[in-house]
């Protein structure tokens, strides 16, 4: 039996409700599907793999090495999907100032630092994977990658019925995103180990409620094996 990551916090009768309900179908891809990296910045991650605690002293929002371990998924999945031809977009936190911010100035108060503003090194998109030319930025303030974005008018253009969601939070950003992109009636596609939290427990259980109702979640092999199939899109 296949274990999963989030197998571990579930209790016999979760299993058994979500089973008897038919949570959890597969929707499958589509023949067009765009990447999206959501805000693999240095902010989220820090300056190079370290442990959390030690990630944050730079950056309070900075989730370490667990991140950066997912960060390689994203490389290789985006070195696939360029090969295809397959859009790249990066939808990434850059504030202008702490009005910006919304609530999270109230609930997050590390959210208001000057490495959330637009031009400071925290806004990056880390070297590994950064923005190559015809790749586009979304510059966002919330979490959600559609909520005051231009996103959706650029997905149409491309013609995109499937979205492959990475980055991070597993939680946050990534999840707001996934649950608006379903909502949209896109399908997505969330690669397990491409995405990454501050929180193991948040991290395993928002993936297992997303596949339960909202995307496919696969590793990232499962991911390339599948658009290496695709039409290309040159």
């Amino acid at each position: 039996m296949n274990t999963k990551i989030w197998d571990a916090y579930l209790t016999d009768i979760d299993k058994q409700v979500y089973d008897k309900a038919g949570f959890g179908k597969s929707v499958g891809f589509g023949q067009r599907p765009a990447i999206l990296v959501i805000d693999v910045q240095y902010r989220t991650l820090g300056e190079k793999p370290a442990p959390i605690l030690e990630a944050m002293d730079s950056y309070p929002t900075a989730c370490g090495e667990r991140g950066w371990e997912a960060v390689s998924h994203i490389k290789q999945i985006l070195d696939a999907a360029r090969e295809k031809g397959f859009p790249v977009l990066y939808p990434v936190v850059e504030r202008k100032n702490e009005f910006d911010t919304g609530r999270w100035k109230d609930k997050i108060p590390g959210m208001v630092g000057d490495a959330h503003r637009i031009g400071n090194r925290g806004t990056e998109v880390v070297e590994e994977v950064a923005p190559q030319p015809g790749d586009m930025i979304v510059s966002k303030r919330y979490a959600s990658a559609f909520f005051g974005t231009p996103l959706m008018t650029y997905l149409n253009d491309l013609d995109v019925d499937t979205l492959i969601v990475t980055g991070a939070t597993t939680s946050g950003c990534v999840r707001s995103t996934v649950v608006d992109g379903f909502s949209y009636g896109f399908r997505v596609i969330v690669p397990e180990d491409a995405v990454y939290d501050r929180g193991e427990v948040s991290h395993a259980v928002n993936l297992f409620d997303m596949k339960s109702k909202y995307a496919d979640v696969l590793s990232t092999d499962e991911v390339i094996q599948t658009i290496s199939k695709l039409p290309s899109r040159k």
